[in-house]
């Protein structure tokens, strides 16, 4: 790392419709080589910050200057050709395209301007990988590699294009903790040959482990930049969040007697008409537990819990609730149980983010008393009430029940969330990647209303990619791998190192299918 400046934001301002804004004056100094990270907590104006770096947005105010020279950056294309690459959270693959194909998409060197060289453009793509100690399966199938590789393809995709400065969005979010420590050495690599990155992230061990300097930003505003090694994860914390301690869990043991809630036998989900995305998993989840479930995505967790919240058909096996069949009972039918589930991509499922605050936490309440004064009337005034009171006791931030929840933070969004589906009946909550992108003081809140229900004695299924949190908040942890349920651990009895094995296929504990291990 040298000291040459590489790139300065300097005051930027952006407000957004309704008034909201989201950078306040915000500056930004990072140094030729340097691993600069930024942290914040949901809403702080880090994404924002760096959509407008990368031309995504524009700011209202401010000057951004690239080797000190004024730049205007209108488009992503833009940045590109200034050397700025971004690596986002969700990645922008084609999982139909080989690997080649997604790194040299729209940068296709040509012959006689028309067809594709494909000879050259490999040539150039292996020798980034060799100068980088990159290995990918350039010929392999997108949707056939890994996550893991499925970002080294976004990385190298990123310096085709010319990347000096490169933009990592919470990288690790979906990473097993081999590939996460395989990213951190990529990134070293990188900055030992001239490269600059920029990561955002909430993990502050992560931050720490890896980063030169650290920017953290609060309400819009960049509060201070510091040298990482001068720092500690608890001054981090109490910088972003404005308090002294990281919240611990008060996790509770519970006895060994508990009633058996929901059981799952033998269950297999179909993918196609021939293969399976689930296997022939069976497992319990008593009542006052939480059962964790931890593996790479892709695996087949989602399509398990897609299935048994009655959104997908169980092809094969049987599902108990309170030891009765359950075997593909409709989404209404569950929740009328008390099977509730907290869906894993809150924007697209979880909420419907064109309508308000109040009509999501009412979306399946709206025919039940007390919200309703007689048969197709509605008890207004009881609605506005139970609105307030769920706003008040899951602190959403917010103007008011009116306002739309597509325009709040994806903390709160999320809080929207889970106060609607704790709201209602519940027994068994079904519960996916919760703390997913968001901020200490938003993680620390939905971790404390799944303990809460944990201790009404609620039977509770977690998956997460993020083996910190299964850690902290699990009873036990089931391991799945291609569809099969392969391992099963106690967690002060196991490492992450380990489980992480486990989820890659390294290694299964027996029998191979159809157990509950």
């Amino acid at each position: 790392m040298t000291t040459e400046t590489l790139l300065r934001l300097e005051n930027i301002n952006k407000t957004f419709e309704g008034g909201v804004r989201a950078n306040r004056n915000a500056n930004l100094v990072v140094k030729k080589g340097e691993i600069h990270a930024i942290v914040g907590e949901n809403g702080a104006g880090k994404s924002t910050l760096m959509n407008i770096l990368y031309g995504v947005q524009q700011p209202d105010e401010g000057k951004i200057y690239l080797n000190d020279k004024e730049v205007s950056i209108s488009s992503a294309r833009e940045a590109k050709r200034l050397g700025i690459g971004m690596v986002h959270q969700h990645f922008m693959l084609v999982p139909s395209f080989t690997v080649l194909q997604n790194v040299i998409l729209g940068y296709e060197p040509r012959q006689n301007l028309v067809f594709v060289d494909n000879k050259r453009a490999e040539k150039k793509v292996k020798e980034i990988c060799e100068h980088y100690n990159l290995t990918i399966p350039l010929h392999s199938l997108v949707q056939d590699v890994s996550v893991g590789i499925q970002q080294r393809v976004e990385i190298i995709k990123a310096i085709y294009r010319g990347a000096e400065i490169l933009i990592l969005d919470e990288p690790t979010a979906v990473l097993t903790p081999f590939e996460t420590e395989e990213l951190f050495n990529i990134c070293r690599e990188m900055v030992a040959k001239d490269k600059t990155i920029i990561f955002i992230s909430h993990k502050l061990k992560e931050v720490l482990t890896l980063s030169n300097k650290v920017t953290v930003m609060r309400k819009g505003e960049t509060l201070v930049t510091l040298d990482t090694k001068d720092t500690t994860e608890p001054e981090l914390a109490r910088l972003i969040v404005g308090r002294d301690q990281l919240w611990t869990v008060g996790k509770q043991k519970k006895s060994h007697d508990q009633s058996v809630v929901l059981e799952t036998k033998n269950v297999s989900v179909k993918k196609t008409f021939t293969s399976f995305c689930v296997k022939n998993v069976s497992f319990d989840v008593k009542a006052g537990e939480i059962v964790g479930v931890a593996g790479v995505e892709g695996n087949g967790q989602s399509e398990l819990m897609d299935a048994l919240a009655g959104l997908v058909p169980i092809d094969q096996g049987d599902v108990f609730f309170n030891g009765s069949s359950i075997l593909n009972k409709s989404t209404s039918e569950l929740r009328a149980l008390g099977i509730r589930l907290i869906p894993e991509d809150r924007m697209a499922t979880g909420a419907s983010v064109k309508a308000t605050i109040k009509e999501n936490l009412m979306i399946d309440q709206n025919d039940c008393v007390p919200f309703i004064s007689k048969p197709g009337v509605m008890n207004w005034k009881e609605i506005e009430k139970h609105t307030d009171e769920l706003i008040k006791k899951f602190n959403i931030v917010a103007q008011g029940p009116e306002t739309v929840v597509g325009t709040l933070s994806g903390g709160n969004l999320q809080k929207v969330v889970v106060a609607r589906e704790l709201s209602g009946k519940h027994t068994c909550l079904l519960v996916l990647q919760p703390a997913r992108g968001l901020d200490i003081g938003a993680s620390e809140f939905i971790y404390q209303q799944l303990l809460d229900a944990r201790e009404a004695n609620n039977a509770i299924l977690l998956v997460s990619a993020d083996l910190d949190e299964l850690f902290l908040l699990s009873d036990r942890i089931l391991v799945i791998y291609e569809g099969e349920i392969v391992a099963n651990f106690i967690p002060d009895q196991v490492t992450p190192e380990e489980v992480g094995l486990y989820m890659t296929g390294a290694k299964r504990m027996t029998p191979r299918i159809g157990s509950s291990l």
